[in-house]
């Protein structure tokens, strides 16, 4: 499937690969038939965000003004849109710290979360968020595999 992937940068200090991100989503996009048939088709909209931005669109749309990694909405398939995937570049850089993690991995699977949450996974109720963690490992080899995790950086 050919899809367009609309990135936007709105984290001031982060840097990366718009190209990068773009070829993580055509890898997912390659093997949808591995989870659930993939994200559906369609504009696929990814934003990199700070901590307060991302907090002010979980109040508004969720009405929970705390900070969150990720947050996923289903876009509208009959106007062509996938969906969009808001991710936390601050969170993701304090929980890769806090756990000796890698940060590019960390934000990297912030993204794969949300491609997920659009292909049907949900991660509310504990048998499927462990079938939803489980496909995270799965997406999270498959990018490894394809030598295709991007580099993140913060200036």
């Amino acid at each position: 499937m050919k899809r367009t992937t609309v990135i936007r940068n709105a984290h001031p200090c982060l840097r990366f690969s718009r190209r990068a991100i773009a070829a993580v989503v055509t890898v997912l996009d390659a093997h949808a038939a591995d989870f659930l048939g993939g994200c559906p088709p369609g504009e696929l909209s990814i934003a990199f965000l700070t901590d307060p931005a991302l907090a002010k669109i979980h109040a508004d749309f969720m009405a929970d003004p705390a900070t969150t990694d990720v947050i996923t909405f289903e876009g509208d398939r009959t106007a062509g849109l996938a969906g969009e995937i808001c991710v936390s570049a601050d969170t993701a850089r304090k929980y890769a710290r806090r756990h000796r993690r890698d940060f590019s991995e960390e934000l990297t699977l912030y993204v794969v979360h949300g491609w997920l949450h659009l292909a049907g996974y949900d991660d509310l109720q504990p048998a499927k968020k462990r079938r939803m963690r489980a496909a995270e490992k799965r997406a999270m080899s498959l990018l490894r595999r394809q030598k295709a995790l991007p580099m993140f950086r913060f200036v």
